[in-house]
């Protein structure tokens, strides 16, 4: 499985779109609460690649945050269809700067507060930017956790971020917000029923529970796929992965206070991973899982994701003559 670090080197799409390489001016908070009731003190610099669509118009752009094996030649992939569709591409690299390989073994290298920070240092960027209509968030696997979280965490941190749309794909739901209101954004989650590094009961009820708040959610659960089936690998066995798809969901209050799932409320300065060792400790926590894709499933998935853009951005695409 490859894995592309993003630095001052431009990529170039097959469509012939040269990328913009770019600094996000981002943070390493250690905690939610970190994130969301205090300013983070660590400050963390990643790299990212911009990608702009041949139109007139100012198009919509879609930050894409990739999951726990950093980015693949799939996640540029994403950014080519985008691309061709009118749509700008915002890829970001949360690994490379900060010299992390892969989370797959180990979820704690950073914080999945830190995830969602890169995200939103992203996006308030761009939002800031007369060359955007809206801004989007799409997320795999640990990315589209922190594009969740992102979509939310706004509220509640000061930033300003006209988010239009949200799709996580084949999401770790197991860190939630309390109050997931995301306002008028519309949200789509996207996981296969063979899932196993993530609940597909999570993914429901993170829907659910902003639908009930009125937010425009939906959920495509994909019969027979794996997770991460919109590579272009086979399904192959990691036998690293460190999964507990079975734990308990730890929610986050407004401030950022995780609350256990046996115990409540925890205090302040309480770490994620003091958190998910309750999942592993109480039997969920378990070694390897399948990843990778089958038959026509990453079409299936291009053709979903596409569909929702094209939906979420309908008014900043060019029109046909």
């Amino acid at each position: 499985m490859t894995t592309l670090f993003l630095d001052a080197q431009p990529l170039t799409l097959d469509n012939g779109i040269v990328g913009e390489p770019w600094v996000v001016a981002s943070a390493n908070p250690a905690t939610f609460f970190e994130a969301i009731s205090e300013e983070p003190a660590d400050r963390q610099d990643i790299h990212a690649q911009l990608f702009m669509p041949n139109t007139p118009q100012r198009p919509g752009v879609v930050i894409i945050a990739p999951g726990s094996l950093g980015i693949a030649p799939s996640h540029v992939y994403k950014a080519e269809l985008l691309t061709s569709a009118g749509i700008a591409a915002c890829l970001i690299d949360p690994f490379g700067a900060r010299q992390v390989s892969s989370t797959v073994a180990n979820q704690a290298q950073f914080s999945f507060a830190a995830s969602a920070w890169d995200v939103l240092a992203a996006a308030q960027t761009l939002t800031a930017q007369d060359r955007f209509a809206r801004v989007g968030l799409q997320g795999h696997s640990r990315g589209g956790t922190a594009i969740q979280l992102a979509a939310s965490m706004y509220h509640f941190t000061g930033h300003q971020l006209d988010c239009a749309g949200v799709y996580a794909a084949y999401p770790w739901c197991g860190f939630q917000f309390l109050n997931p209101a995301v306002g008028d954004t519309l949200v789509r989650s996207i996981i296969g029923d063979q899932d196993e590094w993530c609940s597909v009961q999570q993914v429901q009820a993170y829907t659910h529970s902003l639908a009930v708040r009125g937010c425009e959610a939906t959920c495509h659960i994909v019969a027979g796929a794996h997770h991460s089936f919109d590579r272009d690998t086979a399904i192959e066995w990691v036998a690293e992965a460190s999964v507990a798809p079975g734990a308990p969901t730890i929610y986050i209050d407004d401030n950022g206070i995780c609350i256990h799932p046996v115990n409540g409320p925890c205090p302040a300065q309480t770490t994620e991973r003091e958190l998910m060792l309750y999942g592993i400790k109480a039997g969920f926590g378990k070694r390897g899982a399948h990843i990778g894709t089958a038959e026509n499933y990453a079409t299936l998935f291009h053709q979903d994701m596409m569909a929702f853009w094209r939906q979420t951005f309908a008014a900043n695409l060019p029109t046909e003559d």
